[in-house]
Protein backbone atom coordinates (compact mmCIF):
# COMPACT_ATOMS: atom_id res chain seq x y z
CA UNK A 1 0.00 0.00 0.00
CA UNK A 2 2.86 2.39 0.87
CA UNK A 3 4.55 1.69 -2.47
CA UNK A 4 1.29 2.54 -4.30
CA UNK A 5 1.01 5.85 -2.41
CA UNK A 6 4.60 6.78 -3.30
CA UNK A 7 3.92 5.91 -6.96
CA UNK A 8 0.77 8.06 -7.05
CA UNK A 9 2.64 10.92 -5.35
CA UNK A 10 5.38 10.69 -7.98
CA UNK A 11 2.87 10.87 -10.82
CA UNK A 12 1.22 13.89 -9.17
CA UNK A 13 4.51 15.78 -8.82
CA UNK A 14 5.42 14.99 -12.44
CA UNK A 15 2.06 16.35 -13.65
CA UNK A 16 2.44 19.53 -11.59
CA UNK A 17 5.97 20.03 -12.88
CA UNK A 18 4.81 19.56 -16.50
CA UNK A 19 1.91 22.02 -16.00
CA UNK A 20 4.25 24.64 -14.49
CA UNK A 21 6.71 24.38 -17.39
CA UNK A 22 3.88 24.62 -19.93
CA UNK A 23 2.63 27.80 -18.25
CA UNK A 24 5.97 29.67 -18.13
CA UNK A 25 6.34 33.20 -19.49
CA UNK A 26 8.00 33.38 -22.91
CA UNK A 27 9.36 36.56 -24.50
CA UNK A 28 10.38 37.20 -28.13
CA UNK A 29 11.90 40.37 -29.61
CA UNK A 30 13.24 41.23 -33.07
CA UNK A 31 13.76 44.13 -35.49
CA UNK A 32 11.58 44.44 -38.60
CA UNK A 33 14.65 45.00 -40.81
CA UNK A 34 18.21 43.68 -40.93
CA UNK A 35 20.03 47.00 -41.21
CA UNK A 36 19.45 50.73 -40.89
CA UNK A 37 21.28 54.00 -41.45
CA UNK A 38 22.37 56.16 -38.55
CA UNK A 39 19.27 57.79 -37.02
CA UNK A 40 16.84 55.89 -39.29
CA UNK A 41 13.44 54.93 -37.82
CA UNK A 42 13.18 51.15 -37.25
CA UNK A 43 10.52 48.94 -35.69
CA UNK A 44 11.25 46.55 -32.82
CA UNK A 45 8.57 43.89 -32.14
CA UNK A 46 8.15 42.63 -28.56
CA UNK A 47 5.89 39.61 -27.87
CA UNK A 48 5.05 37.81 -24.61
CA UNK A 49 3.01 34.65 -24.02
CA UNK A 50 2.11 33.80 -20.42
CA UNK A 51 -0.58 32.19 -18.24
CA UNK A 52 -3.81 34.17 -18.13
CA UNK A 53 -3.59 34.84 -14.38
CA UNK A 54 -0.09 36.40 -14.63
CA UNK A 55 0.19 40.22 -14.44
CA UNK A 56 2.59 41.39 -17.19
CA UNK A 57 3.59 44.94 -18.18
CA UNK A 58 5.41 46.19 -21.29
CA UNK A 59 7.89 49.14 -21.26
CA UNK A 60 6.32 52.55 -21.90
CA UNK A 61 7.75 55.94 -22.93
CA UNK A 62 9.26 56.47 -19.46
CA UNK A 63 11.51 53.43 -19.83
CA UNK A 64 15.24 54.06 -20.42
CA UNK A 65 15.91 52.72 -23.93
CA UNK A 66 19.70 52.94 -23.67
CA UNK A 67 21.50 53.99 -26.86
CA UNK A 68 18.25 53.82 -28.85
CA UNK A 69 16.01 56.88 -29.19
CA UNK A 70 12.32 56.20 -28.51
CA UNK A 71 10.04 57.60 -31.26
CA UNK A 72 6.70 55.91 -30.66
CA UNK A 73 4.83 52.71 -29.80
CA UNK A 74 1.87 50.71 -31.12
CA UNK A 75 -0.02 48.22 -28.94
CA UNK A 76 -2.11 45.33 -30.28
CA UNK A 77 -5.16 43.67 -28.78
CA UNK A 78 -4.47 40.97 -26.18
CA UNK A 79 -5.34 37.48 -27.40
CA UNK A 80 -6.10 34.61 -24.99
CA UNK A 81 -6.50 30.99 -26.01
CA UNK A 82 -6.42 27.81 -23.86
CA UNK A 83 -5.52 29.81 -20.71
CA UNK A 84 -2.45 31.31 -22.47
CA UNK A 85 -2.36 35.04 -23.20
CA UNK A 86 -0.41 36.63 -26.08
CA UNK A 87 0.52 40.33 -25.96
CA UNK A 88 2.50 42.19 -28.60
CA UNK A 89 3.69 45.72 -29.31
CA UNK A 90 5.97 47.44 -31.80
CA UNK A 91 8.42 50.12 -30.65
CA UNK A 92 9.69 52.67 -33.17
CA UNK A 93 13.32 53.48 -32.36
CA UNK A 94 16.32 55.16 -33.99
CA UNK A 95 19.94 54.14 -33.54
CA UNK A 96 22.68 56.75 -33.09
CA UNK A 97 25.46 54.36 -32.00
CA UNK A 98 28.41 53.95 -34.40
CA UNK A 99 28.80 50.22 -33.75
CA UNK A 100 28.72 48.18 -36.96
CA UNK A 101 26.51 45.56 -35.25
CA UNK A 102 23.91 46.67 -32.70
CA UNK A 103 22.63 44.02 -30.27
CA UNK A 104 19.47 45.08 -28.46
CA UNK A 105 16.62 43.74 -26.38
CA UNK A 106 13.69 45.06 -24.35
CA UNK A 107 12.22 43.30 -21.28
CA UNK A 108 8.71 42.62 -20.10
CA UNK A 109 7.88 42.87 -16.40
CA UNK A 110 6.09 40.19 -14.39
CA UNK A 111 4.41 42.07 -11.52
CA UNK A 112 4.40 40.20 -8.20
CA UNK A 113 2.86 41.25 -4.90
CA UNK A 114 5.85 43.25 -3.59
CA UNK A 115 8.30 43.11 -6.50
CA UNK A 116 8.62 42.48 -10.23
CA UNK A 117 10.71 40.16 -12.42
CA UNK A 118 12.42 41.26 -15.66
CA UNK A 119 12.06 38.77 -18.54
CA UNK A 120 14.40 39.41 -21.48
CA UNK A 121 14.26 37.87 -24.97
CA UNK A 122 17.34 36.90 -26.94
CA UNK A 123 19.38 39.77 -28.40
CA UNK A 124 18.08 41.21 -31.69
CA UNK A 125 20.75 42.24 -34.22
CA UNK A 126 20.73 45.44 -36.29
CA UNK A 127 23.55 46.20 -38.75
CA UNK A 128 24.70 49.77 -39.36
CA UNK A 129 24.25 50.69 -43.02
CA UNK A 130 27.09 52.94 -44.21
CA UNK A 131 26.28 55.50 -46.92
CA UNK A 132 29.89 56.39 -47.78
CA UNK A 133 32.42 53.71 -48.65
CA UNK A 134 35.73 53.86 -46.81
CA UNK A 135 38.70 55.09 -48.84
CA UNK A 136 41.93 53.07 -48.71
CA UNK A 137 44.99 54.64 -47.10
CA UNK A 138 46.96 54.41 -50.34
CA UNK A 139 45.78 54.29 -53.95
CA UNK A 140 47.12 51.36 -55.96
CA UNK A 141 47.43 51.74 -59.74
CA UNK A 142 47.34 48.71 -61.99
CA UNK A 143 50.05 48.51 -64.62
CA UNK A 144 49.32 47.37 -68.18
CA UNK A 145 51.30 47.06 -71.39
CA UNK A 146 48.31 46.58 -73.70
CA UNK A 147 47.98 48.77 -76.74
CA UNK A 148 45.82 51.82 -76.15
CA UNK A 149 44.19 53.26 -79.24
CA UNK A 150 44.44 57.04 -79.62
CA UNK A 151 41.25 58.78 -80.66
CA UNK A 152 41.30 60.63 -83.96
CA UNK A 153 40.86 64.37 -84.02
CA UNK A 154 37.27 65.65 -84.15
CA UNK A 155 36.15 67.97 -86.93
CA UNK A 156 34.85 70.64 -84.56
CA UNK A 157 33.29 73.01 -87.15
CA UNK A 158 30.97 70.29 -88.49
CA UNK A 159 30.07 69.18 -84.97
CA UNK A 160 29.28 72.74 -83.90
CA UNK A 161 27.06 73.32 -86.95
CA UNK A 162 25.24 70.01 -86.42
CA UNK A 163 24.66 70.69 -82.72
CA UNK A 164 23.41 74.22 -83.46
CA UNK A 165 20.89 72.91 -86.06
CA UNK A 166 19.74 70.18 -83.68
CA UNK A 167 19.22 72.68 -80.84
CA UNK A 168 17.36 75.08 -83.14
CA UNK A 169 14.96 72.36 -84.31
CA UNK A 170 14.50 71.03 -80.75
CA UNK A 171 13.74 74.48 -79.32
CA UNK A 172 11.29 75.23 -82.13
CA UNK A 173 9.41 71.97 -81.58
CA UNK A 174 9.41 72.55 -77.84
CA UNK A 175 7.91 76.02 -78.19
CA UNK A 176 5.18 74.72 -80.49
CA UNK A 177 4.32 71.35 -78.94
CA UNK A 178 6.26 71.29 -75.68
CA UNK A 179 3.43 71.77 -73.23
CA UNK A 180 1.19 69.10 -74.70
CA UNK A 181 4.06 66.66 -75.31
CA UNK A 182 5.35 67.09 -71.76
CA UNK A 183 1.95 66.34 -70.25
CA UNK A 184 1.38 63.30 -72.48
CA UNK A 185 4.83 61.99 -71.56
CA UNK A 186 4.13 62.36 -67.83
CA UNK A 187 0.74 60.66 -68.22
CA UNK A 188 2.40 57.81 -70.15
CA UNK A 189 5.01 57.29 -67.41
CA UNK A 190 2.38 57.28 -64.67
CA UNK A 191 0.24 54.76 -66.57
CA UNK A 192 3.26 52.50 -67.06
CA UNK A 193 4.09 52.69 -63.34
CA UNK A 194 0.46 51.92 -62.46
CA UNK A 195 0.38 48.86 -64.75
CA UNK A 196 3.63 47.57 -63.28
CA UNK A 197 2.35 48.14 -59.73
CA UNK A 198 -0.98 46.42 -60.46
CA UNK A 199 0.84 43.34 -61.79
CA UNK A 200 3.13 43.17 -58.75
CA UNK A 201 0.26 43.85 -56.33
CA UNK A 202 -1.90 41.05 -57.78
CA UNK A 203 0.91 38.48 -57.48
CA UNK A 204 1.90 39.62 -53.97
CA UNK A 205 -1.71 39.74 -52.76
CA UNK A 206 -2.44 36.22 -54.06
CA UNK A 207 0.66 34.85 -52.33
CA UNK A 208 -0.33 36.56 -49.07
CA UNK A 209 -3.93 35.30 -49.15
CA UNK A 210 -2.78 31.77 -49.99
CA UNK A 211 -0.09 31.77 -47.27
CA UNK A 212 -0.52 34.62 -44.73
CA UNK A 213 2.98 34.71 -43.21
CA UNK A 214 4.94 37.52 -41.58
CA UNK A 215 7.18 37.87 -44.66
CA UNK A 216 4.32 37.99 -47.22
CA UNK A 217 2.39 40.55 -45.11
CA UNK A 218 5.46 42.78 -44.76
CA UNK A 219 6.12 42.65 -48.54
CA UNK A 220 2.47 43.48 -49.30
CA UNK A 221 2.39 46.55 -47.03
CA UNK A 222 5.82 47.68 -48.25
CA UNK A 223 4.64 47.54 -51.88
CA UNK A 224 1.52 49.60 -51.02
CA UNK A 225 3.49 52.26 -49.12
CA UNK A 226 6.11 52.54 -51.89
CA UNK A 227 3.43 53.18 -54.54
CA UNK A 228 1.66 55.78 -52.37
CA UNK A 229 4.97 57.52 -51.74
CA UNK A 230 5.66 57.57 -55.50
CA UNK A 231 2.22 59.04 -56.24
CA UNK A 232 2.18 61.73 -53.53
CA UNK A 233 5.84 62.43 -52.66
CA UNK A 234 4.88 61.88 -49.01
CA UNK A 235 6.97 59.67 -46.62
CA UNK A 236 4.48 56.79 -46.47
CA UNK A 237 7.25 54.22 -45.86
CA UNK A 238 8.11 55.96 -42.59
CA UNK A 239 4.53 56.50 -41.38
CA UNK A 240 2.63 54.08 -39.17
CA UNK A 241 -0.84 52.82 -40.02
CA UNK A 242 -2.37 55.40 -37.66
CA UNK A 243 -0.46 58.27 -39.28
CA UNK A 244 -1.50 57.14 -42.79
CA UNK A 245 -5.19 56.91 -41.84
CA UNK A 246 -5.07 60.38 -40.27
CA UNK A 247 -3.27 61.90 -43.29
CA UNK A 248 -5.78 60.42 -45.76
CA UNK A 249 -8.69 61.36 -43.43
CA UNK A 250 -9.97 57.81 -43.72
CA UNK A 251 -10.18 56.38 -40.15
CA UNK A 252 -11.82 53.21 -41.45
CA UNK A 253 -8.60 52.41 -43.33
CA UNK A 254 -6.92 51.67 -39.98
CA UNK A 255 -9.03 48.51 -39.62
CA UNK A 256 -7.76 47.22 -42.98
CA UNK A 257 -4.15 47.82 -41.93
CA UNK A 258 -4.75 46.04 -38.62
CA UNK A 259 -6.10 42.93 -40.38
CA UNK A 260 -2.82 42.61 -42.32
CA UNK A 261 -0.49 43.80 -39.55
CA UNK A 262 -2.02 41.22 -37.20
CA UNK A 263 0.03 38.61 -39.11
CA UNK A 264 3.25 40.59 -38.51
CA UNK A 265 2.86 41.57 -34.89
CA UNK A 266 0.57 38.90 -33.42
CA UNK A 267 1.44 35.95 -35.73
CA UNK A 268 -2.19 35.07 -36.43
CA UNK A 269 -4.45 35.68 -39.47
CA UNK A 270 -7.46 38.02 -39.33
CA UNK A 271 -10.89 37.56 -40.88
CA UNK A 272 -11.70 38.86 -44.38
CA UNK A 273 -8.18 39.94 -45.39
CA UNK A 274 -9.32 39.86 -49.03
CA UNK A 275 -11.64 42.83 -48.44
CA UNK A 276 -8.84 44.67 -46.62
CA UNK A 277 -6.57 44.16 -49.65
CA UNK A 278 -9.31 45.45 -51.98
CA UNK A 279 -9.79 48.55 -49.85
CA UNK A 280 -6.06 49.33 -49.92
CA UNK A 281 -5.99 48.81 -53.69
CA UNK A 282 -8.94 51.22 -54.09
CA UNK A 283 -6.97 53.91 -52.25
CA UNK A 284 -4.09 53.46 -54.72
CA UNK A 285 -6.47 53.68 -57.71
CA UNK A 286 -8.19 56.81 -56.37
CA UNK A 287 -4.86 58.52 -55.64
CA UNK A 288 -3.54 57.61 -59.11
CA UNK A 289 -6.64 59.03 -60.85
CA UNK A 290 -6.37 62.27 -58.86
CA UNK A 291 -2.73 62.65 -59.84
CA UNK A 292 -3.52 62.15 -63.54
CA UNK A 293 -6.22 64.85 -63.38
CA UNK A 294 -3.94 67.26 -61.55
CA UNK A 295 -1.07 67.05 -64.05
CA UNK A 296 -0.56 70.53 -65.59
Amino acid sequence: MGKLNRLLCGFFLLAVSHFTLAQELKVEGYFLQDSAMLGEKVGYVLKASYPRQTNVLFPDSTYHFGSMEFLGKEIFTTHTQDSTTLDSAVYFLSNFALDSIKRYRLPVFEVLRYDSIHHFPEDATLFLKLTIAEMPDELVFMETNQYQAIKKEINYPYWIIGIAVFLLVTISLFLIFGKDVRRKWRVYKEKRKQRRFHSQWTKTKNRFIANPTLESADILLGLWKSRMQSLTDKPYREWTATEIAEHLEQPELLKDFRKIELIIYANRPADDVQQACRNLENVITSTYEQKIKSLP
